[in-house]
């Protein structure tokens, strides 16, 4: 499976802190927050992975994380010429997908869980054994801003809306979806919305005539933020600021995933906590590379 890491737009919510930044390069706590969505694709084990972004954002990608050898990783970029709809992704990464299977990650939504390893493991699999597409619930007090989730009694999906003015439920899609191959084909059939985009919600849409949407709810183990707004961005800080100072680990530190699944040396980790070392991030690296695998 390959990964999509779609951080285009203008960051408008932002404003004026975007105005000649991208909003993905913004901290969230001590690292940008490009890295948050990367170390999912990273725990998951997905090592190539196409960054999509404006043609005035992509070098700070580009010069953030370069070819991703540092992470033993391949990391690829694209442009995307002019926001059409988070859909968009997989008709510019077409020839990137290929004949795979892909997952879509939104470069400004930020997950913390003990299990959130196991999510992404059974979504993988789910996808490579039956095919379809696999997203996720997460239960939010004001569901309206963002695409909506109903379940039956059993917990089937009985249907799913973007931006509805009577929510069916509580239950959102954060931005993170697995899709089997025909992901590419059923966007580029998507008829633009009344907003002019081509939406993810039409996309799950028609896994959900198919037959073939399923949607695991994250429960209260899993903390999801959207950062794209100014009071997201400050409470997903804080959230990762509380929870590294209380633990001591690191929450998307990308090196020491890539070390602890085997794609960089105890040696090349070494090196990037060296290069590092003047700051705690580096430092804590160092920690990792001279404590050794668990």
């Amino acid at each position: 499976m390959k990964g999509i890491i779609l951080s285009g737009g203008k960051g408008t919510r932002l404003y004026p802190l975007t105005r000649v930044l991208s909003k993905q390069i913004l901290p969230v706590y001590d690292k940008p927050m490009i890295y948050y969505p990367l170390s999912m694709f990273l725990l998951a084990g997905i090592k190539e992975i196409l960054i999509i972004s404006s043609m005035d954002h992509i070098e700070f990608y580009r010069n953030q994380l370069g070819t991703g050898e540092m992470l033993g990783i391949s990391l690829t970029y694209k442009v995307q010429k002019e926001p059409r709809g988070l859909a968009d992704a997989f008709i510019i990464g077409e020839e990137f997908i290929g004949d795979s299977d892909v997952a879509l990650i939104l470069g400004d939504n930020i997950f913390y869980g003990s299990n959130m390893s196991q999510f992404l493991d059974e979504a993988q699999r789910q996808i490579s054994d039956v095919g379809g597409a696999t997203v996720f619930g997460y239960y939010v007090r004001n569901p309206k801003p963002f695409g909506v989730v109903e379940f039956d009694k059993d917990g089937k999906v009985l249907s799913i809306e973007e931006k509805p003015e009577n929510p069916k439920s509580n239950y959102i899609v954060p931005g993170l979806y697995f899709y089997d191959n025909r992901v590419v084909k059923f966007a580029q059939e998507v008829e633009p919305s009344a907003r002019g985009e081509i939406e993810i919600t039409s996309i799950n849409q028609r896994y959900l005539e198919l037959g073939e949407l399923r949607v695991k709810r994250f429960g209260r183990g899993v903390a999801w933020f959207d950062a794209g707004t100014a009071t997201g961005l400050l409470e997903a800080s804080n959230f990762i600021a509380a929870i590294q100072n209380q633990q001591g680990f690191y929450i998307a530190a990308i090196e020491e995933i890539a070390y602890r699944k085997g794609f960089i040396t105890k040696d090349q980790l070494m090196e990037i906590g060296k290069e590092l070392s003047k700051s705690d991030y580096g430092r804590y690296l160092l920690e990792i590379a001279e404590e050794g695998l668990d």
